[in-house]
């Protein structure tokens, strides 16, 4: 089995070249290859099947919160994407801009929408009257092109897949909660369906979103240590609706701005799943998003007793997960190796033996662990061996986040720290020369403000010794 598994894939063992670990699986599993756009990849389908889940199971979160789903142009005038002077000055060295229609200049370009918030606030401005057309809840699925330099399958391009919420709401308040609820969806939905702890809180001024009043987000540890922002919810406040002359008559029939809000997740939570839970044999999927979460392996499929067992056992499992059968003429070595590289969270085998003892053997993906089942009862003992695997996966990240968690009280403490991957917990001032002076000399930048409740570490800054104000987690990110 050894060398059968080594000619099936060959990937680079994660202690000794993280990143190299990561393009190997990336590329060897069959999710992404890279296309002729500098910077632009091309997801295949068992990536493409991976997001596909994860749409799923958010827009039915979003739908259950009140939103509907709708679709903006891709094309941004230039004109409308100036009205927000922070925003665009935030986005400015991304954009990527079209100059020509055919062979015609435009007498005013277009940008290629890095975010849509322009876009959003221009219809608002026209279909909302009164307090009655309010709250509008929205979501779209779509890409987004942010002309990166230096770019990474699934963590950075230039093109990637996205959700983006845009809610316009009467008061502050409202908005408030929108903000919140849409940030507390992202982090249940990853604790949930992706067993992967996260940070929830709230950036600092320097790290805010472009336009933002605030932005809260959810931030997830790799394996190595370092930090990558999963999802944001941003509150706006009314500045949008100021900048493009959104107003409503409110229920005092008067004049007034509306309260905003915009939140929103992309692909590279598929990088997140990777670089959390894969280990040196491939990639280990939670099964909630697995696009296959149960194979079945003959082992001898020309047995006529095996095979009938191995399509009823098939038949009863296929109601309730996705499913499949490998009757492929590879060897079981070589299946056993493919489907650990694709990160099936279940295998079961069963051969001449298993069917003459009614019983089938169920390996998990996560510990490799083998347990005999019966194969009379395999479909109720399966939905077990799933709800075991999604708290088993989610407990082992979480120890290891907790134990990569450092805190430092002075900045000689922060500096030999940031040598060790991981977070590292700090009081801080508030100031941005101080979370400057972080990053230019160790590397680390603010994660975010926990929104949890902490005993304050000191009532110092670590970095200048002043007052604190907050605990800020640094962190080296992707």
């Amino acid at each position: 089995m050894p060398d059968e598994k080594k000619n099936v894939k060959e990937i680079t063992a994660m202690d000794k070249d993280f990143a190299r670990w990561y393009t190997d699986i990336v590329k060897k599993a069959g999710l992404m290859e890279y296309s002729s756009v500098r910077g632009c990849m091309i997801i295949e389908p068992y990536g493409y099947a991976i997001w596909e889940n994860i749409q799923k199971i958010l827009d039915k979160k979003f739908k259950e919160t009140g939103h509907v789903n709708v679709m903006m142009p891709m094309f941004i005038p230039e004109s409308l994407l100036q009205k927000e002077k922070n925003h665009i000055e935030g986005f400015a060295p991304e954009v990527a801009w079209v100059t020509h229609g055919g062979e015609e200049e435009l007498q005013e370009r277009l940008c290629v929408r890095p975010t849509s918030e322009t876009l959003f606030c221009d219809y608002y401005s026209k279909v909302i009257h009164s307090w009655r057309d309010l709250p509008k809840l929205y979501n779209q699925w779509c890409s987004v092109v942010r002309w990166e330099k230096t770019t990474r399958p699934f963590l950075r391009s230039c093109e990637f897949l996205w959700q983006e919420g845009h809610t316009v709401h009467e008061n502050k308040v409202e908005a408030e909660q929108e903000t919140q609820k849409m940030l507390d969806v992202y982090a249940n939905f990853f604790k949930e369906h992706l067993s992967i702890p996260t940070l929830r809180g709230r950036k600092t001024e320097k790290e805010k979103f472009a336009g933002a009043e605030y932005t809260l987000t959810i931030e997830a540890m790799m394996h190595d240590g370092r930090a990558l922002q999963s999802g944001t919810s941003h509150f706006f406040g009314d500045k949008f609706a100021k900048a493009f002359d959104i107003k409503y008559q409110n229920r005092e029939n008067k004049s007034a701005y509306p309260f905003q809000t915009s939140w929103g997740m992309t692909t590279r939570v598929i990088g997140a799943i990777i670089m959390v839970h894969g280990d040196d044999n491939g990639l280990v999927l939670p099964p909630d998003i697995a696009p296959l979460q149960i194979v079945i392996i003959p082992i001898n499929s020309k047995n006529v007793a095996v095979q009938n067992t191995v399509n009823t056992v098939y038949e009863k499992l296929r109601k309730n997960y996705r499913v499949k059968v490998d009757n492929s003429e590879q060897s079981p070595g070589w299946k056993f190796a493919e489907y650990e590289m694709k990160g099936v969270p279940l295998r079961i085998e069963i051969g001449p033996r298993d069917v003459e003892n009614r019983k089938c053997v169920v390996v998990r993906r996560d510990t490799g662990e083998k347990i005999t089942n019966e194969l009379d009862n395999i479909d109720s003992n399966i939905s077990v061996h799933i709800d075991k695997i999604k708290k088993d996966m989610y407990n082992k990240a979480l120890m290891r986040m907790e134990t990569m968690t450092y805190e430092a009280k002075n900045f000689d403490d922060l500096k030999e720290t940031s040598k060790k991957p991981g977070f590292i917990k700090t009081m801080w001032c508030g100031s941005t020369k101080c979370e400057e002076k972080v990053k230019e000399e160790t590397g680390l930048t603010s994660r975010c403000i926990p929104l949890d409740i902490y005993k304050n570490i000191d009532e110092h800054c670590a970095i200048c010794g002043k007052k604190a104000q907050a605990i800020v987690y640094w962190g080296k990110s992707y």
